[in-house]
């Protein structure tokens, strides 16, 4: 074995993870050996030969990008077993426009996103956007990506408390590369039990077969090396176009499931309808049928037309380069620009609950309506009724659209170079920048609705807005919401309120240090002959966050917003020392070919006032060619991003099923009344909500400290020369985060305060008139605040085996799995632990996290410039999480199974063609009512499940 292929093999054994490690030949290893001779991994500064890492790295190549055919760099990684769905080009109600990413299901904003060991920005200013979005990063432009799990914050700085996905791109590329794609979904409807209920409500149905979701995707690269060999240029530019594709696509999502009281799926809806409901939500209801109030009984439907796949157009321009103007000093560059835009479309506006008072004289209503609501109860044509409240959905507008625009520019200038032949440096600049123009489109106005439905008569008799009259506002337009078809264009003119914002992101990172190796200086542990490898560094970061909505945002007057939209403006820097040493202890041993122990530290001061300490202890056994251990412990920290520190408190939603108190709640009549319920409001039907969505007040915290986070990991890498191909690796991980910034779950609040009385959760719970919490200004309080502890640990595998078909090939064989052991949340110091890991819910667990979770590949490269791929991925089961020691609801998720295949054929030198076809057997995603709002969407957890059938793509590579 030459030299180069000992370095070739520590090199894929460090790599923990690898999908598809692709074989180097001796020949190969021995022209790249120079090439390779000090390296790095992600994880460590220091360069050494043979450098492997001893924290668990995956490592996923673009020939495994390529297989997958898959253009969206967040769908490529969420296949991953370690990492969830986050914000996807799937999500709609709650969309920030962005591409973001969740490992070990501890939070994106725990989640560490380098390009080249450099930090992305923060992605949006939009409230649930902050974290880096990978928009930026074209998949074509991937030359491989390493997955880090578990804390480095000691390396890389603020927030790689789950771990670092580091996207190392291609450079140094000579000649001409276009490449283009296209794919789309395919899916028969047959789900018959979901359809007959559709049907049963007249709602519309889509065709047995649709061939939908298409998308293009084209990209080119053009590298050239200057004329002296010194240095290199790539270019490269790409352009990717989504198409929408609507809920009403598939059967499935035809209409918003519920359950019924035997927990079976029905049809339901939003309460507030194209036929209205006007209700005291206690002793009344109804809905107009003509020009007549009717009992009510339709909900409406708002399933159909929200956006399944949201329809995006990107372009992404950029260059990265290098010249070596001598050994001690290599200029390099990297610049980069996206222009993403994305429309996030979900069901119309309209007055929702608004109002409480109707005038009894209002012109609009014919005589029958005013005998129905006002004169049963002794009121007159001069009178006002009090407490009615009332729903209209607006379908005559258009849905409202959320477009989202997202516009970047990065640039990194640094240099690097040789001191001597023992010591190395690197300083660069790494500025980013981002802004975010938002138009939301077909909201109407709160204000308005409210004059469009104080309508009196003027003088001869003609329906009028009182505030026309008195002069508060003489354009309004009275709304009629009495009769069928009584709404005009002119109406619909005066209420609409179009809604805008703007905002900038800006990331700031200056870095420099110095890395050698003591070994002539003879500063190494006796009994071996490596040197100790030394690492320092010095960094400077600031990040700065604008976020401005209009006055229509701010002020709350979007009928269709759930609240207030606050703006925000800050920012903070931080100034850091940060150092490793990577110390051989032991050598050429019959118990240890080597053993070697790695320490990093990292002191950051924060212009908050805060410092943290940040540190690793690793350790990494060579026992022989064939078995390598390793183990370490780090501290990492998540100090505080801007929008934690400075957002103000606004009026939002949150997701519960139903109130606890409500019809179907479990809370007893004593703990009602504690979280403020009259108690002959409790078990009322006007408590819940039909769309499942109730008032929260959240809101950012100067004063929050630092997250605070131990990962612990260990495990072996094991490649038996007794079975050449074959490589294993198991590693077990356990991180808690202490400290977590986030804020009280607003069912733990409610349930508490009804437990216990305690003023510093009852004081949190504010009912409305009749006791709801999801009307006007009802709501829970819930801002950020340092809570208990986050805690996960499992166990990854990632096994590989090559087995040669002599004259037929060769096959390889891969399995990438994590088992879950423990996904733990303690909202509040000392209550008992919400345990997730195989579960799932709508405010604490969120989307599901089975407990296991594997790809495992199977690839056949021919004889005949192809190769065939299949690879089986599976989601195991999750439960309803209701509650500590409480049984598990209803809905329990079934593990699920997806075959995908691909093929790819060199057809010639030039010319290289794939095809593929992901979810081949057209599996249906399991199905949940009342869908959580951001993760869930279409009855299902799109960005977890393959919501959309098959999905097929086929591509051309052109190389010259």
């Amino acid at each position: 074995m030459t030299n180069g292929t000992r370095i070739a093999l520590a090199v894929q054994m460090g790599l923990f993870g690898s999908t598809l490690l692709m074989p180097v030949s001796s020949a190969q290893a021995q022209d790249q050996t120079e090439e390779v001779e000090k390296i790095s991994v992600t994880g460590s500064r220091i360069q050494r030969v043979n450098m492997v890492s001893a924290s668990p790295v995956t490592e996923i190549s673009a020939a495994d990008i390529a297989i997958t055919g898959l253009t969206r760099v967040e769908d490529i990684l969420n296949d991953m077993p370690a990492l969830f769905a986050a914000q996807t080009g799937m999500a709609a109600n709650g969309a920030t426009g962005t591409a973001t990413l969740n490992l070990r299901n501890l939070g994106t904003t725990r989640t560490l996103v380098l390009v080249n060991g450099r930090r992305l920005p923060a992605g949006s200013p939009i409230a649930g956007g902050i974290a880096p979005d990978v928009n930026q990063i074209p998949a074509s432009l991937i030359e491989r990506i390493e997955v880090l799990t578990g804390g480095a914050s000691a390396t890389y700085g603020s927030d790689a408390v789950a771990g670092v996905v580091n996207f190392i791109l291609k450079d140094d590329f000579e000649g001409f590369s276009f490449d283009y794609q296209h794919s789309f979904y395919q899916h028969k409807n047959d789900n018959s039990a979901i359809q007959e209920k559709v049907e049963a409500l007249n709602f519309e149905l889509p065709n047995s077969n649709v061939r939908d979701g298409h998308s293009n995707d084209f990209s080119f690269m053009l590298g050239a090396n200057t004329a002296d060999g010194a240095g290199n240029v790539t270019l490269y530019g790409t352009f990717r176009d989504i198409k929408a594709l609507r809920q009403s696509g598939r059967d499935f999502s035809a209409c918003a499931l519920f359950y019924d009281a035997n927990n079976e799926f029905i049809c339901g809806g939003s309460g507030t309808t194209p036929a209205g409901q006007f209700t005291d939500f206690d002793q009344y209801a109804y809905e107009v049928s003509g020009h007549e109030f009717v009992p009510f009984t339709n909900l409406y439907n708002y399933g159909p037309l929200n956006y399944y796949q949201r329809p995006d157009e990107r372009k992404t321009f950029g260059a990265i380069g290098n010249y070596e103007i001598n050994e001690y000093a290599d200029v390099y560059a990297e610049l980069s620009f996206m222009d993403d835009r994305s429309v996030a479309q979900i069901a119309p506006s309209g007055a929702f609950f608004v109002t409480s008072t109707l005038f009894c004289g209002n012109p609009l209503m014919s005589d029958q309506q005013f005998e129905t609501i006002c004169a049963s109860q002794g009121l007159n044509r001069d009178d006002t009724l009090q407490g009615v409240y009332i729903g209209r959905r607006s379908v005559e507008g258009a849905p409202r659209r959320n477009d989202l625009r997202h516009t970047s520019h990065r640039g990194v200038l640094g240099v690097r170079g040789i001191i001597d032949d023992n010591w190395s440096y690197d300083v660069f600049a790494n500025f980013s920048n981002v802004s975010m123009v938002q138009t939301y489109q077909n909201d109407l106005s709160t204000t308005r609705i409210i004059r469009a439905l104080n309508v009196v008569a003027d003088n001869e008799g003609n329906p009028v807005c009182q505030s026309v009259l008195d002069g508060s506002d003489p354009n309004c337009v009275p709304w009629n919401v009495f009769q069928e078809d009584g709404v005009t264009q002119a109406q619909l003119n005066y209420l609409v309120l179009p809604l805008y914002s703007r905002g900038d992101t800006t990331t700031t990172q200056v870095s420099g240090y110095v890395t050698g190796d003591l070994t002539e200086a003879g500063v190494m542990v006796p009994g071996t002959s490596t040197g100790i490898g030394v690492v320092a560094g010095l960094e400077y970061r600031r990040e700065a966050l604008v976020f401005a909505p209009d006055q229509g945002f701010t002020s709350g007057d979007g009928a269709g917003q759930g609240g207030p939209t606050g703006s925000v403006n800050g920012g903070f820097n931080v100034k850091e020392f940060f150092g490793e040493l990577d110390i051989p202890l032991l050598e050429a041993r019959s118990f240890a070919d080597e053993l070697t122990l790695e320490l990093a530290y990292r002191y950051s001061d924060y212009s908050t006032d805060k410092t943290t300490n940040t540190y690793k202890v690793a350790m990494d056994w060579a026992v022989n060619e064939d078995l390598r251990f390793r183990g370490s412990f780090q501290r990492a920290v998540r100090a505080g991003n801007v929008r934690d520190l400075f957002r103000p408190q606004t009026l939002g939603l949150f997701n519960m099923n139903d109130d606890p108190c409500g019809a179907t709640g479990t809370m007893s009549l004593e703990d009602c009344v504690r979280t403020g319920l009259d108690p002959s409001q409790y078990k009322a039907t006007g408590l819940t909500s039909p769309a499942g969505q109730y008032n929260t007040i959240t809101g950012g915290n100067p004063s929050l400290d630092p997250e605070v986070s131990d990962t612990f990991s260990f495990g072996f890498a094991l490649s038996p020369s007794a079975l050449p191909g074959f490589n294993m690796n198991i590693d077990y991980f356990d991180i808690e985060v202490d400290k977590a910034i986030t804020n009280i779950p607003q069912t733990t609040i409610i349930q508490k305060c009804g437990a216990s009385g305690d003023p510093t959760f009852c004081n949190l719970v504010n009912r409305g008139p009749n006791g709801n919490l999801w009307v006007g200004q009802a709501s829970v309080t819930a801002t950020d605040i340092n809570i208990g502890f986050l805690a996960t640990s499992g166990i990854d595998l990632e096994a590989t085996y090559d087995v040669s078909l002599d004259d037929m090939g060769t096959l390889k064989l891969s399995l990438v799995g994590t088992w879950l052991e423990k996904l733990d949340n303690e909202p509040v110091p000392g209550d008992p632990v919400i345990e997730c890991a195989g579960y799932w819910d709508r405010t604490s667990c969120l989307q599901p996290s089975p407990e296991w979770r594997h790809n495992l590949r199977a690839t056949w490269t021919t004889p005949w410039d192809a190769s065939l791929t299949a690879t089986w991925r599976y989601l195991g089961e999750a439960n309803e999480y209701v509650g500590v020691n409480v049984p598990d609801g209803p809905t329990t998720f079934s593990s699920q199974n997806y075959l995908d295949l691909a093929a790819t054929w060199q057809a010639h030198e030039n010319v290289s063609l794939r095809l593929g076809i992901n979810n081949v057997l057209d599996k249906e995603p399991p199905l949940l009512p009342n869908a959580p709002t951001g993760s869930g969407n279409g009855n299902t957890f799109p960005g977890f499940y393959d919501a959309l059938g098959r999905y097929v793509f086929a591509g051309v590579t052109l190389t010259y």
